[in-house]
């Protein structure tokens, strides 16, 4: 299949933004990935900063044990384009569902930004990695 490259041939770049983050979403890899998102209705997600996103799990008292650089920043912008207003309603859910997504007892470090990653190989989508270190 075609469009496994990241398991045959790693992208130029990719090994010097590992080295850097890991299998983690730095801040500019997580602003990018957001600045590609949708909601329900077509419209783009607007950023929630690092800070906006820990403040808004401590007001629904989530405390994340497995975050990592802006991993939970992306989840959460994944939530509001993928699941508000259909089968995630309340602001409430929105933190549960980042705390068992990035928390996910049967994950593994980095979960967030691997199916990040194949989502965007399998859409054929190109990251210029220099950018995202």
């Amino acid at each position: 299949m075609d469009n496994l490259n990241y398991y045959n041939i790693r992208p130029k770049g990719l090994d010097a933004y590992l080295s850097n983050h890991g299998w983690h979403f730095s801040k500019a890899m997580c602003k990018w990935a957001v600045s590609k998102m949708r909601d329900r209705n077509d419209n783009k997600i607007p950023f929630r900063s690092k800070e906006q996103v820990d403040e808004f799990l401590r007001v629904h008292k989530v405390e994340l044990k497995n975050d990592n650089g802006y991993d939970a920043v992306y989840v959460i912008h994944m939530v509001y384009a993928d699941f508000f207003g259909s089968s995630i309603t309340t602001d409430d859910a929105i933190a549960k569902y980042v705390r068992d997504y990035v928390d996910d007892p049967d994950g593994y470090d980095g979960i967030a930004f691997v199916r990040f990653l194949a989502d965007c190989e399998a859409k054929g989508v190109s990251i210029d990695w220099e950018d995202m270190i």
